[in-house]
C-alpha cells in the first residue's frame, strides 16, 4: 500500500472521527466552533471525494520553453501539443499514473479529452514508482491569452511541485521572476527549475548558464530550489527528472498535508470548546446527598421510633411524611456545585437539564419510602427471658414461704433452714440475671431493626439518587468525555512530515 493511500485511509478515519465528536457535542459548544468544525468536516470530505492520494506536478513555463515536448519526453508518450509555428499551449494536459482521478481532473478543469493513464499492462513494473503522479502541461503562463493566465493562477496553489520550464534564451525574463518567483518565497522545497533546451547550448557553457539561473533565484530571495538540465529532443536530464518525481510522490501529497493540518486544527479547537477547566476525578457526591435526602424524609427519627417498638417503650410507629422541597432543592444543588469545573457551563447545564428537577426528586423519594417496611414487634427472645424472669421470681417468693415454714418448725425442733433459703436467694438472683438478659435482648433486636429500616430506606433512596442523579449525570460527562476521545482521535497523525506546503496564488 502506497504511503500517499495510507494518508488517504489515515485522513477518512479522522475526519469519520472530528464530524462523530461535533454531531455528539452538538448545541453544548459554541455555534461558531461548531460551524467551523462542520465546515472542516465538509470540506475533507469533498476533498476526499476528489482524492489526497494523488501527487500533482505542474510544468510550468513561457511560451517557446519546451514544457509539452518535456511532459512527453517525461510520460513516454506523444500525447501533449508540441506547437510549430507559435509554440502555445492553450490547454491544461494531463497525464496520470495508475487510476484516472476522473473527479480530481474534473475538478482541477482538465478536459476529457486532455487527459491520458500512462501505465498499462505493457510497462510492468517500469512505472510503479510513479503511481499516484498526476502530470499536468499548464498554459503558457506569459501568454498573450488571459485566461491562460488565469488558468496558471487557479492551479497554482493546488500542486504539490512545481517545475518551472525555462530555456536558455529567456530565463531571465521579468515576467517570470517579478510575476511569479518572487511571490514564492518559503516554499522553495516545492519547486524545481529546469533549464530546458541545454541541447541548444555548448556543453563547456552549460554548468556556467545553470549557475546563473541559481544567482537570479538567490536575487528573487528564494535558496536552495533544485536547479536541473534537461532535453527534451535528446533525453538528456529526463531520468533525472523522473527520480525527482518519484521522490515527491513517495512523500504525503500537498492536499493531505493541508487537510490533515486543517482538520487537526479543528479538532484543536473543539477540544478546547469541550475541555473541563479543573478536570477532576473525585467521585460524585452520592453518599452525601442520599444523606440528605434521608435526614429530608426524617427517616432516622421513623427508625427510632421502630426501636422503641422493639424496646416496648412505644406502642406505635409514626408514619414517614412527605420529603420537603426545599431540604430536596438543598440536595440536588448539592450534586449540581459538586460538578463545577468537571465540564464547561454548557454540559453542566445540559446535566441540570437531564437530572430529575426537585419536585420530580421529591416525589419519587417519597414512593420510595412509601413501600419502606416500618412493621415492628417486640423480640421473642426478650419476651422469653422475661416470662423465665418472672417464673423466676416466683420460684425465689416461692422458696422464701418454705423457707420460713421451715424456720418456724425449726425452731421448735432445732432443724436447720439454710437449705431453703439458699434456692430462694438463687431463684431471685437468676430473676434478676434474665431481666437484665431480657433488656439486653430488647436493646439489641431493637438497634437491629433499626438499622434494618435505615439500611432499607437507605437502598431506595440510592436507588432513586442513581436513576434521577448518577445516570443522567454520567451519561452527560461520558459523552463529553468520548468527544474529547474522538477530537485526539482527529488529532492523532496530524502530519509533521516536512512536505512542501503548498505555494500561494
Amino acid at each position: 500500500m502506497s504511503g500517499q493511500h495510507i494518508a488517504a485511509t489515515e485522513l477518512t478515519a479522522r475526519t469519520d472521527a472530528l464530524e462523530q465528536a461535533v454531531t455528539l457535542a452538538g448545541s453544548r459548544v459554541d455555534e461558531t466552533v461548531a460551524r467551523r468544525v462542520s465546515g472542516t468536516v465538509a470540506g475533507a470530505r469533498e476533498r476526499l471525494a476528489l482524492g489526497v492520494d494523488h501527487t500533482l506536478v505542474a510544468l510550468v513555463g513561457g511560451t517557446g520553453s519546451g514544457k509539452s515536448s518535456l511532459f512527453n519526453a517525461i510520460a513516454g508518450l506523444d500525447f501533449a501539443d508540441v506547437g510549430v509555428k507559435r509554440p502555445t499551449t492553450a490547454d491544461v494536459t494531463a497525464c496520470v499514473w495508475g487510476s484516472t482521478g476522473e473527479a480530481l481532473l474534473d475538478w482541477l478543469g482538465v478536459a476529457s479529452d486532455r487527459r491520458i493513464e500512462r501505465e498499462s499492462a505493457l510497462d510492468g513494473d517500469t512505472e510503479a514508482p510513479l503511481r499516484g503522479l498526476v502530470l499536468l502541461d499548464l498554459p503558457d503562463h506569459d501568454s498573450i491569452e488571459q485566461t491562460h493566465r488565469v488558468i496558471v493562477d487557479r492551479l497554482l496553489p493546488m500542486v504539490d511541485l512545481l517545475v518551472w520550464v525555462v530555456d536558455p534564451q529567456k530565463y531571465a525574463d521579468d515576467a517570470l521572476h517579478s510575476g511569479y518567483l518572487r511571490h514564492l518565497v518559503g516554499h522553495e522545497s516545492a519547486m524545481t527549475v529546469v533549464l530546458n533546451h541545454i541541447d541548444t547550448v555548448r556543453p563547456e557553457m552549460r554548468d556556467e548558464l545553470a549557475a546563473d539561473v541559481s544567482r537570479l533565484l538567490v536575487e528573487d530571495g528564494l535558496t536552495g530550489v533544485q536547479v536541473m538540465v534537461a532535453s527534451a529532443r535528446e533525453g538528456v536530464g529526463i531520468a533525472e527528472i523522473r527520480a525527482r518525481l518519484t521522490d515527491v510522490v513517495s512523500r504525503r501529497s500537498t492536499a493531505a498535508v493541508r487537510l490533515g493540518a486543517e482538520v487537526n486544527d479543528a479538532a484543536v479547537a473543539l477540544a478546547r470548546a469541550v475541555a473541563a477547566p479543573s478536570p477532576s476525578r473525585a467521585p460524585l457526591p452520592v453518599d452525601d446527598v442520599v444523606d440528605d435526602l434521608i435526614a429530608a424524609a426524617g427517616l432516622v427519627a421513623v427508625a427510632d421510633a421502630v426501636a422503641a417498638v422493639v424496646r416496648g417503650s412505644s406502642g406505635s410507629v409514626p408514619a414517614l411524611g412527605p420529603v420537603q422541597p426545599d431540604s430536596v432543592d438543598i440536595a440536588r444543588s448539592r450534586w449540581l456545585e459538586a460538578l463545577v469545573g468537571r465540564a464547561p457551563e454548557s454540559w453542566l447545564a445540559d446535566v441540570g437539564a437531564r437530572i430529575a428537577s426537585v419536585d420530580r426528586l421529591r416525589v419519587t423519594v417519597d414512593e420510595a419510602l412509601g413501600s419502606l417496611t416500618l412493621a415492628a414487634r417486640r423480640s421473642r427472645l426478650a419476651l422469653a427471658l422475661s416470662v423465665l424472669a418472672v417464673v423466676a421470681v416466683l420460684a425465689g417468693v416461692a422458696m422464701s414461704a418454705v423457707a420460713a415454714g421451715w424456720w418456724t418448725v425449726a425452731s421448735l425442733t432445732d432443724l436447720s433452714t439454710v437449705p431453703a433459703w439458699a434456692l430462694a436467694a438463687g431463684a431471685l438472683i437468676l430473676a434478676v440475671a434474665l431481666l437484665a438478659l431480657a433488656g439486653a435482648a430488647k436493646r439489641s433486636a431493637a438497634r437491629r431493626r433499626s438499622a434494618a429500616v435505615l439500611r432499607e430506606g437507605r437502598e431506595k433512596v440510592a436507588g432513586v439518587v442513581r436513576i434521577a442523579l448518577v445516570e443522567p449525570t454520567t451519561a452527560v460527562l461520558d459523552e463529553r468525555d468520548r468527544v474529547e476521545e474522538l477530537t485526539a482521535v482527529a488529532q492523532a497523525g496530524h502530519s509533521t512530515d516536512p512536505s512542501p506546503a503548498r505555494p500561494p496564488a
